[in-house]
């Protein structure tokens, strides 16, 4: 029997916006994750997905709902009841730039999640264990006296995955980790990613805007518009039968690489843009977009419902 990694329940995160406006950046998503698995979360910018990640990992504090990591409620810990917990989750930034310290050298940079969590006391004991990290990453140790500037943006990304695995976490969330990289390198990246995972059963959370991409990684996936989770399903089950609208329309905006095949798809039924997070639409928040919408749309908001075995969709089609 498989066990979960990690269980998110009702997740909530509203954020002030001045006065007495709220954000709702994260409204009652629920989702779990198998130890060793990857789960997709997908949809366009604004819809929440980063917003879901750092509020799971900790670094926002929830509105409601329950994070439970490897059977531990972490939902309302402190930050000092967080400090051996973090040890089992890391995170992957999507700018490898910006979020690596410019007046660091690569092997401080790596070594400081060992350092804070006491598995060294010393920078000179770093190198038995930045090294090989260096190493895994196709990197190698003559780059470990050198600054974030002197790499590409390949190179900088792969430093920024050595340091979220440098503690042999559980799970890591990867958010938009390769969407700053050219396409030539994105794919390395991925499969450095994916044998990692099959060497030691790593779990990811992966966040990303390229739809084949998540395809490519992802075991599950989970599609959001506005906070909300609208479809879950495995990899291909989603890929061969989307059913919301909003999938359906995402799947359609992928662009083909054959002129001829790309005339003959259809054109992407989302039209507008995305409503703001700060006053979401009534009902289906994907109402306002769709071209299915009826009047119980926009007055009643859809429950999440099984329309094929683990297939799962919040839409009133499928009632």
């Amino acid at each position: 029997m498989s066990q979960k990694i990690l269980e998110v329940k009702n997740l909530t995160k509203y954020f002030k916006a001045g006065g007495k406006q709220v954000v709702h950046a994260v409204d009652n998503v629920s989702f779990s994750l198998e130890k060793g698995k990857t789960l997709g979360l997908v949809g366009e910018s604004g819809c929440g997905k980063s917003s879901c990640a750092r509020t799971v990992i900790r670094l926002y504090d929830p509105t409601s709902g329950q994070i439970i990591l490897d059977g531990q409620d972490i939902t309302h810990m402190r930050q000092k009841e967080l400090q051996p917990i973090r040890k089992k989750m890391q995170m992957i930034f999507q700018d490898p730039y910006a979020s690596l310290n410019a007046r660091m050298t690569v092997r401080d940079i790596i070594a400081e999640p060992l350092i804070a969590h006491h598995i060294i006391r010393k920078k000179a004991e770093a190198d038995e264990y930045v090294f090989p990290m260096l190493e895994r990453m196709g990197l190698s140790k003559e780059h470990a006296n050198r600054y974030a500037h002197e790499f590409s943006g390949g190179q900088r990304q792969r430093v920024g995955i050595a340091r979220a695995l440098i503690l042999q976490p559980e799970l890591v969330i990867c958010d938009e980790p390769i969407s700053a990289l050219d396409v030539s390198i994105q794919a390395q990246v991925i499969n450095l990613l994916k044998d990692y995972q099959e060497e030691k059963g790593l779990s990811y959370l992966f966040i990303a805007h390229d739809l084949s991409m998540v395809r490519y990684v992802s075991d599950d996936i989970g599609v959001m518009y506005l906070g909300q989770l609208v479809e879950t399903s495995t990899s291909e089950e989603l890929y061969s039968h989307p059913l919301h609208p909003y999938t359906k329309g995402l799947m359609d905006s992928v662009p083909v690489a054959d002129p001829k095949l790309a005339r003959q798809k259809e054109k992407s039924s989302i039209e507008g843009d995305i409503p703001s997070p700060i006053n979401p639409p009534s009902g289906c928040r994907f109402h306002t977009r769709c071209p299915y919408a009826t009047e119980a749309c926009s007055a009643q908001m859809p429950d999440m419902k099984e329309a094929a075995p683990g297939h799962w969709v919040a839409c009133h089609l499928y009632e």
